[in-house]
């Protein structure tokens, strides 16, 4: 399973989210969860996702569809 930050709510949900916010003084997230599975990678693949994660800045999950 990976989760991740939800690009996206309607603004009912999003109103939802912010009144509790408000109500207990907590930032809240909303992550969304796939089921996916982790992809095997060689080390040549994973030497080239990490590279491109070093130059980007960011991470990156490698998973089988």
């Amino acid at each position: 399973m990976l989760c991740s930050l939800s690009p996206s709510l309607d603004e009912k949900a999003l109103k939802a989210i912010q009144d509790l916010e408000s109500e207990t003084g907590k930032t809240l997230l909303a992550f969304t969860c796939h089921d996916l599975k982790p992809a095997m990678l060689d080390d040549g693949q994973l030497s080239k996702i990490q590279e491109l994660e070093s130059d980007l800045s960011i991470s990156l999950v490698a998973v089988d569809t």
